[in-house]
């Protein structure tokens, strides 16, 4: 799928030796969001992993909704989820899966538990149950309700189920270890009561299953192999193996953890990312300022740049913190062969052409991208009125300055060289006009007796259309903008460092042929950057509306140096 070799790591090792092995047969893989958002850039590595290795290895991968929180869940998140995975070129197999497919078979799996004496109907508070379980340093101790008897638990873990008691009033935990040293292991609570409508089983069900404890079941019934997950998860894991060697359950998968994504000037927190949106700091879940899939999509960030980033981030078990400039450089270089080019000004700087002659003054024709004739060619018209980009000229350039100055010349991308022989201002003093004249010599061949280095972009005023373009730059100015502490030692507000020059809007000119460009295409303004085409707003032919992408040279990194 992607652009490079898959890269050796040690999963990739763990799972060919299991495979040469004969300790499994195959290999099968799955990705179980939380439907309680949107996809983010992390999720996008940890989709990577799970599809690409399936496939690197002729498996199966399941995409499962870890829908056991019934307050915090909506189809709609369901729904971009399933969009967002296809969209990045990924398929599941068989239907999409939900937890809540298992509640039943849960249930019956803890009241198994409970028969085999491994679980118990705890009455402690929520605040005592803290104060029991100790910390790091202090042992747990036993709550006064475990040594209840089967017949008495089993009573009390069908009257919740009927609804008998008021929320929170009772849970259900597993008999393990008030003494472990990993705190997963003491007696952990599986079952808490909670009436609350799900979004799929409706108010079927007034007791909902915990993570841990659903997780490594759902995996073992559809017949995971290799359950691969983030590294937060690793003191998990012995609590994952316990489960399923106490139940009567055929499968039992291996948990093996990675290290999260952690990617500077933005967030993947969803309570963070959900704040922006709840609070109107963003446009939605898809502002292409957000490093959610739907808004790197939305700005244009291809899937084989987002499939080639998570290669390249890798495996591992170390701390994976990769700079943003990653990220854009896959971007780059996904859209560098992909992406057709056309001119378009961003600032506009009227140029009349003092000696444009009608019949004489000719126009060529240009390629979509130099490199790929395939994509075909357009008219690049002139006329006696051009748009500039304004910074191509200076009244007084610098050193090494190579475009439009005062008695200087320039040749237009595709067309003539042109000399700039008048500048004219308003009462201001700005510059709102440039006075030039063509060497008609010049259409597609250098001008006799002298170099001109310099080449600009340009549209003729005639034949450009307007477009709305949204000029979007990372959304925090802080790499870690929620771990910044204050001088009281406490975490400043991440929304302080919100770039106030994220998003700038302006009405530029493209080239008409922009007029019959659909949504999300994707283009490359040259010497400009990549755009694409707003998924949303743009209307080929009426409303023209682009995003930029990404720029065609780290700006930041000049910024920062």
């Amino acid at each position: 799928m992607s652009n490079e070799a898959p890269a050796s790591n040690f999963i990739r090792h763990i799972i060919e030796s299991d495979l040469a092995s004969g300790k499994r047969s195959e290999v099968v893989t799955r990705f179980p969001p939380e439907p309680n958002g949107y996809l983010h850039i992390g999720h996008v590595k940890a989709i990577n992993i799970n599809f690409g290795l399936a496939q690197d290895f002729q498996g199966n991968c399941n995409l499962r909704m870890d829908d056991t929180n019934p307050e915090k869940e909506e189809d709609e998140y369901v729904h971009a989820i399933q969009e967002d995975v296809q969209w990045l070129g990924f398929e599941w197999q068989g239907e999409t899966r939900f937890a809540s497919d298992y509640f039943q078979q849960l249930y019956d799996y803890a009241e198994e538990l409970i028969q085999a004496g491994k679980a118990f109907v705890c009455e402690l508070t929520p605040e005592a149950m803290r104060e029991y379980r100790g910390d790091f340093v202090k042992p747990g101790k036993d709550s006064p309700y475990r040594n209840r008897s089967v017949a008495e638990n089993l009573d009390l873990f069908r009257r919740m189920k009927a609804g008998e008691f008021p929320d929170g009033s009772r849970t259900l935990r597993l008999k393990i270890d008030m003494g472990s040293p990993n705190l997963n292991l003491r007696d952990p609570v599986i079952y808490r009561i909670k009436r609350a409508h799900h979004h799929r089983t409706g108010d079927d069900w007034c007791i909902y299953p915990m993570y841990d404890y659903t997780h490594c079941i759902s995996d073992a019934l559809e017949g995971i192999t290799h359950s691969l997950c983030s590294l937060e998860f690793e003191d998990h894991r012995p609590l994952y193996d316990w489960v399923l060697d106490n139940i009567t359950i055929p499968a039992h998968p291996q948990q093996i953890e990675f290290s999260r994504l952690e990617l500077l000037y933005t967030i993947t927190s969803k309570r963070k990312l959900m704040q922006l949106v709840r609070e109107g700091l963003v446009s939605g879940w898809d502002d292409p300022r957000m490093t959610t899939v739907s808004g790197m999509r939305r700005r244009g960030y291809p899937p084989a740049g987002l499939r080639l980033f998570a290669n390249r981030v890798g495996v591992s078990k170390s701390e994976n913190v990769v700079d943003f400039s990653v990220l854009e450089g896959a971007v780059r270089e996904a859209l560098e062969e992909s992406s057709p080019r056309i001119m378009a000004v961003l600032d506009p700087l009227k140029v009349t052409l003092t000696n444009y002659e009608e019949g004489r003054t000719g126009s060529r024709t240009a390629p979509f991208h130099p490199h790929h004739p395939e994509l075909g060619e357009r008219d690049v018209p002139i006329g006696p009125t051009l748009w500039v980009e304004r910074d191509d000229f200076a009244e007084e350039p610098p050193k090494g300055w190579q475009r439009l100055t005062p008695g200087g010349e320039v040749r237009l991308r595709y067309s003539y060289v042109i000399k700039c022989d008048e500048v004219v201002k308003d009462a201001d003093g700005k510059v709102i006009e440039l006075k030039c004249s063509i060497d008609h010599d010049t259409l597609g061949q250098n001008p006799v007796g002298r170099k001109v280095k310099g080449v600009i972009h340009w549209l003729s005023e005639a034949h450009a259309v307007p477009a709305e373009v949204r000029l979007y730059d990372r959304l925090f100015t802080e790499p870690r903008p929620d771990a910044v502490r204050g001088d009281d030692g406490e975490y400043v507000d991440f929304k302080q460092f919100i770039n106030a020059d994220s998003l700038k809007a302006v009405t530029a000119y493209v080239e008409r042929v922009a007029t019959q460009f659909p949504a999300e295409a994707r283009y490359q303004f040259e010497r400009l950057g990549y755009f694409v085409t707003d998924r949303r707003d743009h209307r080929a032919g009426e409303r023209l509306v682009f995003n930029r992408t990404v720029t065609l040279k780290d700006s930041w990194a000049k910024e920062q140096a």
